[in-house]
């Protein structure tokens, strides 16, 4: 990558719509665009104020023909998003118009972008951090209101914030004791010792708070990847259709309908579920239907919960009682579906409350739903139910409040939660100052990753390759 380049992408998804982009920016990128486009007007973008909009046309440098009717951005640096000359040229959103523009830029003497350049140079000229760059995607992909909150919290700069005033703190107990390196005349009083070691326990609190978060932050960031399980013919594609409310997956009286996982996202309290229907659970009838059974479990081993279904209108068998082992290690909520032709065997059972199953064979754990997937019975308190799994209300976080959503931050969390304690343990020996230091040193590199402070290439390569072509 060369940051001298001027770079060119289209910055829309590609396909019919009213308008499509195309950005350019770097160093030449007003007077290559000024190159392809003729004003009606006489008016050059050369000339053109930043941050105005001028109307003309994009043409074919060579033979002057005519592309699109356009408008044309000119934001000039350092006010702009990647804090260089930014050209955006608004064509009407229909392939040919966008592609010609983008031959006609490249001839000119731009380049194609790489994968999230434009956000990259926005981070290496200082305009954002890392985590704020990092945000940028996660507003783009959030599938509800509430990951969207979460994601433009970051995307502000309030994640940084609190990473920079943790890092100040661990930078001022730092200057302290390096200070009885720089003066070993003048002692550590034992009250400045206690001191110490309750400022670094405070500050490892604080970022056990912030790691603990990734627990519920990487949901909003990443979906909660929900498998539906169960036997065949249990009502797992129509508990699917009446979660997402439409006809997603194909059913049938037939067992075994389901071959292959199908999914769909469901919003639920704010919640963003990656939610799979999978094959039934039984011995195989054919090569497909094994491949279906396979990829089943897979989805289990792989889901962060899982819906084990059971069908109440028959009493459990052999099959029920594996399937109860099969998900016995994950969070799981188990589904009595087709209440409205309830067995008697769960007669006992109110489908309001909480149950005991301690009279129903095989002891099902809790939590425990009843459901009619047929006339929607019980839907609604089986989504709260989800939302609760995954969300624990024993450490409720505000909506206000900060989140982690990225496993990157965690691992750097949790690295830097490490070196703090390593500098308590050799305070508390009275090791020789500099190896206190060092390990906060190490602490301040670690939460440095976070905002990308201290980063590498190999870091910048895998954020960023994760971006679209023209962000």
């Amino acid at each position: 990558m060369f940051l001298d380049d001027t770079i060119v992408a289209i910055s829309t998804p590609i396909g019919e719509g009213g308008i499509g982009i195309v950005r350019v920016s770097g160093n030449q990128a007003i007077s290559i665009s000024e190159r392809i486009f003729l004003s009606p007007n006489g008016l050059t973008l050369n000339n053109t104020k930043s941050h105005t909009i001028v109307h003309g046309f994009v043409i074919n440098a060579a033979t002057g023909e005519k592309i699109d009717e356009v408008l044309v951005t000119v934001m000039r640096a350092p006010k702009s998003y990647t804090r260089e000359d930014v050209v955006e040229i608004n064509c009407h959103g229909g392939m040919l118009p966008l592609r010609d523009t983008l031959q006609s830029l490249l001839r000119e003497g731009a380049r194609i972008a790489e994968p999230g350049e434009f956000t990259r140079r926005a981070f290496l000229n200082g305009r954002i951090d890392l985590t704020q760059a990092e945000a940028v995607i996660d507003v783009i992909r959030a599938k509800t209101e509430r990951a969207e909150k979460v994601a433009l919290q970051q995307l502000e700069g309030r994640l940084s914030a609190r990473i920079n005033a943790v890092s100040d703190s661990i930078a001022d107990l730092c200057a302290h004791i390096e200070a009885s390196i720089d003066f070993p005349d003048d002692e550590i009083q034992l009250v400045e010792k206690e001191e110490i070691i309750d400022s670094i326990r405070g500050i490892s609190k604080e970022l056990i708070g912030l790691a603990r978060s990734y627990d519920e932050g990487k949901f909003f960031r990443d979906g909660v990847a929900t498998a539906i399980v169960g036997k065949p013919n249990v009502g797992k594609s129509s508990l699917l259709n009446a979660l997402i409310q439409k006809n997603r997956a194909i059913v049938t009286s037939l067992p075994g309908t389901t071959r292959d996982i199908v999914e769909d996202y469901l919003n639920v309290d704010g919640l963003p579920l990656r939610i799979m229907d999978t094959a039934g659970i039984r011995d195989p009838c054919d090569l497909a239907e094994r491949e279906g059974v396979k990829r089943s479990l897979k989805a289990i081993e792989d889901a962060d919960i899982v819906i084990a279904v059971l069908d109440a209108s028959r009493p459990l068998d052999e099959a029920d009682r594996e399937l109860i082992e099969k998900v016995s290690l994950k969070k799981t909520l188990f589904v009595l579906n087709k209440c409205d032709i309830i067995d008697s065997a769960f007669k006992i059972l109110d489908s309001e409350k909480d149950f005991s199953f301690s009279n129903v064979p095989y002891n099902i754990p809790s939590p425990v739903m009843m459901v009619s997937a047929l006339t929607g019975c019980g839907i609604d308190n089986l989504k709260h139910a989800i939302h609760a799994l995954c969300i624990s209300s024993d450490n409720p976080n505000p909506a206000g409040e900060i989140l982690i959503t990225n496993v990157r931050h965690k691992q750097s969390l949790d690295n830097a939660l490490k070196a703090l304690q390593d500098s308590e343990e050799s305070f508390q020996r009275n090791d020789p100052p500099e190896v206190t230091a060092l390990f906060l040193r190490e602490g301040l590199d670690f939460l440095g990753e976070i905002i990308g402070v201290v980063t590498s290439e190999d870091i910048l390569n895998r954020i960023f390759s994760s971006f679209c072509i023209g962000k």
